[in-house]
């Protein structure tokens, strides 16, 4: 039983030496300086810069902000050779020059490259440059169920519509101030009240929004049945700004992920998301 002991232990060392003896080595990885992975991190106290606003100068002019989903280390859904933070970002660039070109409405960008944001930080932004429509472009994922393809739009709902909304807000979802009015010093009751008006009122905005989206896309888009949908996406739960979370496809389907990556598919929703902004802002300059 000892001499097995023994052997167990000395048989590496016998081993190495009988190599380092006939000049051999073994390959070993190598975990040198430029196998580490580092990441920035801002000074403390510094404040992260917001993004540009592009478009009119005027302030009074309608603004927008387009959020492309996921982006960096997140790489989000993956199939069909295609990733879903190039996918939606290629699309909400396409929508903000689309919008840009056509003039009178500011348009500002989460990201307009492949970082990563977290999903307070996004709504974050919209809520410090005092957007007035905020919508989260994305591509959605069957997993290993074929056959599925289609827009969806979805808004903000503490419920969700069914349970495929409840899943994909649970995969997404991995203020002192309320339309104007001062929180601080108010009483419990009187926070909760102004605050759910505030979100019911949101909530049919970006409902009107949503329902623009499915008829200027009707005929130009592809849309699931049922498209209109709603589920608690973290990413939409801004209590003053209406919000659409807009599910431009499914990437795990071939054809639908090649047609939302091609230059067509990009001007189809382009063309289509920006009439619906427009006809959103002037009925509401109208209302």
């Amino acid at each position: 039983m000892r001499l097995r002991l023994w052997l167990l232990f000395l048989a590496p060392v016998l081993l190495v030496a009988g190599l380092f003896a006939f000049g051999l080595t073994i390959p070993v990885p190598y975990f040198g300086r430029d196998s580490v992975i580092r990441i920035e991190l801002p000074e403390a106290g510094k404040k992260i810069g917001l993004p540009e606003i592009k478009g009119p100068q005027d302030a009074s002019r309608p603004l927008v902000v387009i959020d492309a989903g996921h982006g960096g280390h997140d790489p989000g859904a993956i199939g069909s050779g295609y990733r879903e933070k190039s996918l939606t970002l290629a699309l909400a660039l396409a929508l903000r020059d689309r919008l840009l070109a056509d003039g009178g409405i500011r348009v500002a960008m989460t990201r307009d490259d492949d970082r990563f944001l977290a999903l307070a930080e996004r709504s974050a932004i919209a809520r410090a440059l005092g957007a007035d429509l905020f919508l989260s472009v994305h591509a959605d994922s069957s997993g290993d169920v074929r056959g599925i393809s289609g827009a969806t739009v979805y808004t903000l709902s503490d419920k969700a519509s069914d349970e495929i909304a409840a899943r994909i807000a649970e995969r997404e979802n991995g203020a002192d101030r309320i339309n104007g009015i001062e929180l601080v010093g108010q009483s419990d009751d009187v926070t909760a009240i102004l605050v759910d008006l505030a979100r019911r009122r949101t909530q049919e905005q970006s409902a009107q929004f949503a329902a623009l989206i499915t008829r200027e896309g009707e005929g130009m888009l592809a849309f699931r049945p049922a498209p209109r949908r709603s589920a608690a996406f973290a990413v939409l739960k801004s209590a003053d700004i209406p919000a659409v979370l807009f599910e431009a496809g499914y990437i795990t389907d071939p054809e639908e992920a090649a047609r939302l990556a091609s230059e067509e598919g990009r001007d189809r929703f382009a063309k289509v998301l920006s009439r619906a902004i427009r006809i959103y802002f002037a009925r509401s300059a109208a209302g």
